[in-house]
């Protein structure tokens, strides 16, 4: 077995680092194509970089590295799901994939970093320098058959979001992340960082993704971010002044017979152990408990 070898990812990295993601975190879902767009066009002013080790022409570890352009916060970056296959751990490539992203990070200035470790993992974060923060379930529910919808309450109205205007899914989803659940908070998205790595995501399934209107304005909605015939929940939510009605299951409940309907199989999501309303939803819906991951975060000299 030959030495590893790092570089720079390339777009047409993409069907690798699928097929090394599929082993590593089976329950993440993102398709060959809307990972060749990441790697070939991520958001403006993210400075977004992602290295990959290769052993013998294969692709053996992955880790993407950025500064967080979503948060009020100054001078916080991300390393995003640093993995290495199974069969090539303890050669130190997870160190070399780290490294590499620490000096990209200290390059933008960046002072606090937060990243992802499985629970396996958190003994090699530790040792280099990282504290375990928050823990996020991840879960898996098969569609086979989907879990029946509440019935829709008065005055509102369910449509798939390729019928409502972009604007205003914007605003519901920032007005509902305000008070997420995590470590760094999510309130400065722009509308244009929202459209490229929301609206324009390949994968968005518009026809399955559901909103609920009132009034005209969007106050729930949940993605459906689809790969043949699996797919991911990207965000389900209530805006607060509508919370405790019930919507977040309806639209939820929606999206996934919608999905169904047009071919996924399985679908999977992930909540912060503390989202205590959003992990009742999914519970109630029939998810169960497939992995879970850490935030990490270290200051960064």
């Amino acid at each position: 077995m030959g030495d590893p070898r790092l570089r720079t990812a390339r777009p047409d990295d993409a069907p690798a680092v699928v097929a090394l993601r599929a082993v590593v975190h089976p329950y993440l879902v993102r398709g060959v194509e809307s990972t060749r767009r990441m790697i070939a066009q991520p958001p403006a002013g993210e400075d977004w970089t992602a290295f990959v080790a290769e052993v013998d022409g294969h692709l053996a570890g992955w880790a993407s590295a950025y500064r967080n352009i979503r948060t009020s916060e100054t001078g916080v970056g991300e390393v995003s799901l640093l993995h290495v296959h199974p069969e090539h751990r303890g050669r130190g490539i997870g160190t070399a994939l780290l490294d590499a992203s620490l000096d990209h990070l200290r390059s933008l200035g960046v002072r606090r970093v937060r990243a992802w470790a499985l629970p396996d993992g958190l003994p090699f974060a530790r040792r280099h320098g990282f504290t375990p923060s928050r823990e996020v379930r991840y879960s898996a529910l098969d569609l086979r058959p989907a879990p029946p919808a509440p019935a829709t309450p008065p005055g509102v109205r369910l449509r798939p979001v390729a019928d409502v205007d972009p604007r205003r899914m914007y605003r519901a989803e920032v007005t509902a992340a305000a008070d997420e659940p995590g470590d760094v908070p999510s309130d400065a998205v722009s509308y244009d960082v929202w459209r490229h790595d929301v609206w324009e995501n390949v994968g968005l399934d518009r026809a399955a993704s559901t909103a609920a209107e009132v009034d005209g304005e969007v106050v729930a909605f949940s993605l459906v971010i689809r790969d043949g015939d699996r797919m991911w929940s990207d965000m389900t939510a209530t805006v607060p002044q509508h919370r405790g009605r019930g919507l977040a299951r309806l639209v939820k409940a929606t999206a996934l017979r919608r999905a169904a309907e047009l071919g996924v199989r399985v679908a999977y999501t992930s909540n912060d152990e503390g989202n205590a309303p959003m992990l009742a939803v999914n519970t109630r819906l029939g998810y169960r408990p497939v992995a879970a991951q850490w935030s990490c975060l270290r200051e960064l000299s």
